[in-house]
């Protein structure tokens, strides 16, 4: 990566921001754009002296053209998305526009410049409620939510314009993330919940959804690997950590870490939001045969770094 001229769009979210700090140290000449809408200014912190940073909405095409020129980017790491799932059932037309007409202009700009690889941040919730566990890359593509449906379409194009117009694509179904700057979902919203009340923590639904966590900084190998391997191109790639757990086993794992055993009383709902999958299990032997990927982070420790994390940056 080093010298290469790489844009990372979506680059001031969650994942995005650790992969910036990744390619940073590799050297690469990085390129970030974000709307800032849901990514924070404050994720690129540790990288801002070392990249440069734009203020571009992917659905702007012209604006995308002129970065690609300027820059003359070689490497693309799409994350720029909506990605957080009641919202798509809130705003479905946002999130349409953002994540497939984003992504049409992204891959059309790619066409009209010398691109050697472009890393597609797509979904788990490509897969929809999983006909069969664990989820392989051959699973049946049926949405559930209009974020998994427009998540889809991206990834669609893509591969369509990979057979047709020669563009390297690549696509890394992205299950559970979870690690610092992470902003929502349920790991995060346990902490806030424990910090405002320790001694009550409800859950959404019943406990009985199953997911499979990948650490951040493992996520942010499995892109680099992307990048790396020749053989990716033309391919999808579940993330994940390889270990599925409930949501009731991490409540009472997570009050555990925390200390807080014995003190806190776990409330289920019984109910959670439309568009949520119950199951969600990854099957990971085809990147892990084909780009070598292995998680180094197990749940515990992962865990513990976001907790200090947490009690450290969020006030």
């Amino acid at each position: 990566m080093k010298g290469k001229n790489v844009l990372v769009t979506g680059g001031a979210g969650f994942i995005a921001s650790h992969l910036i700090d990744r390619l940073v140290e590799k050297r690469a000449k990085v390129t970030v754009i974000d709307n800032l809408k849901d990514g924070k200014i404050e994720n690129l912190e540790k990288s801002k002296n070392k990249m440069c940073f734009k203020k571009v909405d992917v659905r702007d095409y012209e604006g995308l053209q002129n970065i690609f020129k300027e820059k003359q980017i070689e490497i693309v790491f799409h994350f720029a998305a909506n990605a957080n799932v009641p919202y798509s059932v809130e705003d479905p037309k946002y999130d349409f526009e953002t994540n497939a007409l984003g992504t049409f202009n992204v891959l059309k700009s790619c066409m009209e410049s010398d691109i050697e690889k472009i890393i597609y941040a797509s979904s788990a919730a490509v897969y929809g409620e999983p006909e069969y566990t664990p989820i392989d890359e051959n699973h049946p593509l049926n949405p559930i939510s209009p974020y998994g449906a427009s998540k889809l379409a991206g990834e669609k194009i893509g591969f369509a314009y990979y057979h047709t117009y020669g563009i390297p694509f690549v696509s890394m179904r992205i299950f559970n993330t979870y690690g610092p700057r992470q902003p929502r979902y349920v790991m995060s919203d346990f902490l806030k919940k424990l910090k405002n009340n320790p001694n009550k923590l409800e859950v959404l639904g019943t406990g009985e959804q199953i997911r499979d966590y990948c650490y951040v900084t493992d996520t942010v190998n499995a892109f680099m690997l992307a990048t790396e391997k020749k053989n990716a191109i033309g391919e999808a790639f579940n993330i994940a950590g390889g270990k599925s757990i409930s949501i009731k086993e991490l409540a009472e794992e997570m009050v555990r870490i925390l200390g807080l055993e014995g003190n806190t009383e776990i409330y289920y709902t019984g109910k959670s939001w439309k568009g949520d999958i119950i199951k969600l299990i990854a099957d990971v032997s085809k990147i892990t045969e084909m780009l070598e990927f292995k998680p180094k982070i197990g749940l515990r420790e992962g865990i513990s770094k976001l907790k200090d994390w947490f009690e450290k940056e969020v006030k």
